[in-house]
């Protein structure tokens, strides 16, 4: 038997392993794939963010002059009537929105999900409000509740309805909600449907020969089978309704009074139209933080609802 052995390939130490090289290749390419989109978002997100925390601490009004106040901004906040309401309101509607929004949402992407005609279509249908501009829409539901629903509220009778709910204190929220609500519910369903489509069908086909009602089959496969989706209907619905403004600005301008008014709405009027730059600011940053602190307290809960289901 032949013992001849085959020249083994030596590896100077001038010449590094060709692995190293690869790998330093791709490191160079991962780093120019990724530095433009960090220095666009350090340019247009990081850095105005870092200066309006800093304009915070001053009493510019966003021209001219200015002078630095420490923390007057943020103390003076605790103690405006105006800047509670404008967060009592927010809060109040987000919820109200985003609860209605999740349900109505669920509820039809079930229906769609299951066997009905031009199921296809529907899911076109909906998704409409989400394509429409806010503003333009918004005026549409302004002339709907000045004039079309008292109109008809006129003709039934129905006293409560005759005048515009948009001049009433007590429910110029509720238009706003109904809006809201109509716009937000279309991306949700897509989300649902999204996540139904994950659903084994196999499960249905076993709990229907067990006996399981429709609302067992909901509760105990459809819903736990679909919670990380839900999870993210409920964070970005929240995130999005505690940031409403373009709602607001069509159907009340913050009115009556200022029964209806954001504390974004609010944050513009008097940053950019008060001359109360730095202190709207730091009234910015105070809801910056409680928006965050909003959506880590719903991951937290509905992340454990996961594990749990």
């Amino acid at each position: 038997m032949s013992t001849e052995t085959r020249p083994v390939d030596r590896v100077t130490d001038d010449a590094p392993p060709r692995r190293t090289v690869a790998a330093r290749g791709a490191g160079r390419t991962f780093v120019w794939m990724v530095l433009p989109a960090f220095v666009l978002f350090f340019v247009f997100h990081t850095a105005p963010v870092l200066q309006g925390v800093f304009f915070s601490f001053t009493d510019s009004p966003g021209y001219g002059e200015w002078a630095s106040v420490g923390f007057s901004n943020y103390a003076a906040l605790l103690g405006d009537e105006r800047v509670r309401h404008a967060y009592l309101f927010t809060a109040q509607f987000a919820i109200v929105a985003t609860i209605l929004t999740n349900v109505i949402a669920l509820a039809v992407a079930v229906a769609l999900n299951g066997r009905i005609r031009f199921k296809t279509a529907l899911r076109g249908i909906y998704f409409i409000p989400n394509v429409l501009a806010i503003l333009v829409i918004g005026y549409v539901f302004q002339y709907l509740f000045t004039f079309s629903i008292p109109a008809m509220a006129q003709a039934l009778g129905v006293e409560r309805l005759s005048t515009s709910i948009l001049a009433d204190e007590s429910l110029a929220w509720v238009a706003i909600v109904v809006l809201a609500v109509w716009q937000g519910t279309a991306f949700s369903i897509i989300l649902y449907l999204a996540g139904l489509q994950t659903v084994p069908p196999e499960l249905y086909e076993a709990a229907s020969l067990d006996g399981a009602s429709s609302w067992q089959r909901f509760t105990r496969i459809t819903f736990p089978m679909i919670a990380s989706f839900f999870t993210i209907n409920m964070v970005l619905s929240l995130k999005g309704y505690l940031q409403v403004f373009d709602h607001i600005w069509a159907l009340t301008a913050g009115g009556p009074g200022t029964a209806t008014e954001s504390v974004a709405l609010l944050i513009y009027r008097g940053g950019f139209q008060g001359g109360e730059y730095g202190y709207q600011l730091a009234n910015a940053v105070v809801f910056m933080i409680v928006i965050i602190a909003f959506a880590l307290f719903q991951l937290r809960v509905l992340q454990r609802r996961e594990v749990s289901a």
